[in-house]
């Protein structure tokens, strides 16, 4: 089974409502797909979200990133992902995202060829079903709310609200508002993605320490190791890191200075399956919390891919985040489900999903 052809295809996709958070808004999910094919005809499927301000990459570099790639990995062996993984790093520094779309389509169409889910091709099934995440960022608080207790009676029971957007005094507020909303059984979280000083992070955690928030994640600068040092030890309120994780060396460090409590993973950020896999081993070896997440918004391809993570990940103390469900189409006939505030793992070969090409064609944008 020998990698034929790799693809890259830089698409556009709609949300059902624009997501706001510090520094940015998100109207539409800007992402790169990347279509392997074998000698054999068969085809497997990645995905990476554009982060340009977590990961430093856009969907033009991107498809750079994927074209100068791919002569390293024509003629490879395409079950043999360690081998692929370590040509690309060889052959080309960062780029963690295209590097993790290339990986995830591998690990798909391994898992085809051989008749095996993904999860079967990481580890042992440690779990079936897991709670999805339902991410609160629509700018307004009244909106916050509403949709809290909307998603509340469908069964959702993980939530992160996105502060570092409106003042410290609203998000105090907001939080305060939603945490009573949800009730003691439900996990909530806060995300600034970088959008506190230090002095602003520690007055909403402190503030916070009266509400049932679970953790807050990536309060200030992601170079900020001091600073983030500094929020975490004025609060009993846990911090997590987000866009400061690139690799297992950030977790120790994070760890080392006692800058967080735990970590919000990602295939973008890490390379792929197997390095998200291998961070959160370490962070369980750490006695750190894992929130493993996609970054707003995957189609069911990347979602399919965190799914069959968390279904061998040791430990997800602070939730899953699956983000097909923030779009308003999807890549496929038969998107990935949430049913009660829950999704299900799947045992069909693969990603265990049919990608829609034609609905490919549909979104795929020049760039």
């Amino acid at each position: 089974m020998i990698i034929r052809s790799i693809e890259p295809i830089a698409v556009a996709l709609p949300m059902k409502q624009v997501m706001k958070m510090a520094g940015v808004e998100i109207a539409a999910a800007e992402n790169l797909l990347v279509r392997i094919e074998s000698d054999d005809g068969i085809v497997g499927w990645g995905e990476s979200a554009s982060a340009p301000t977590m990961t430093g990459e856009t969907q033009a570099s991107m498809v750079a990133a994927v074209q100068y790639l791919t002569p390293a990995l024509l003629g490879l062996d395409a079950a043999d992902i360690d081998t692929a993984s370590a040509r690309m790093e060889l052959r080309m520094y960062g780029n963690q995202a295209a590097k993790a779309a290339i990986e995830i389509a591998l690990h798909d169409l391994a898992g085809r060829a051989s008749g095996k889910p993904v999860w079967a091709l990481l580890g042992a099934k440690l779990r079936s079903r897991v709670p999805a995440l339902w991410l609160l960022g629509t700018g307004d608080a009244e909106a916050d709310l509403a949709e809290a207790a909307s998603k509340k009676a469908a069964g959702f029971v993980a939530w992160k609200i996105k502060v570092g957007v409106a003042g410290i005094e609203s998000d105090i507020l907001r939080t305060a508002r939603i945490c009573e909303l949800l009730g003691d059984a439900a996990l909530v979280s806060a995300d600034a993605n970088q959008g506190y000083r230090v002095e602003q992070a520690i007055a909403y955690v402190q503030a916070a320490e009266r509400t049932t928030l679970a953790f807050l994640e990536q309060p200030v600068r992601a170079d900020d190791l001091s600073g983030m040092a500094r929020v975490a030890q004025a609060s009993r309120i846990p911090i997590g890191a987000d866009e400061g994780l690139h690799s297992l060396e950030d977790i120790r460090h994070h760890h080392g200075a006692r800058a967080a409590a735990g970590g919000s993973l990602k295939t973008i950020k890490l390379g792929g399956l197997r390095p998200t896999l291998q961070a959160a081993l370490l962070c369980e070896s750490l006695g750190w919390k894992v929130n493993l997440a996609g970054k707003v918004a995957d189609s069911s391809i990347a979602t399919a891919a965190i799914l069959h993570l968390a279904a061998v990940i040791p430990s997800l103390a602070w939730g899953t985040s699956l983000t097909n469900q923030y779009l308003a189409d999807d890549l496929t006939g038969s998107p990935i489900a949430i049913a009660a505030g829950h999704a299900s793992v799947t045992d069909a070969p693969g990603l265990g999903i049919e990608v829609d090409e034609a609905r490919v064609r549909k979104y795929r944008i020049r760039v």
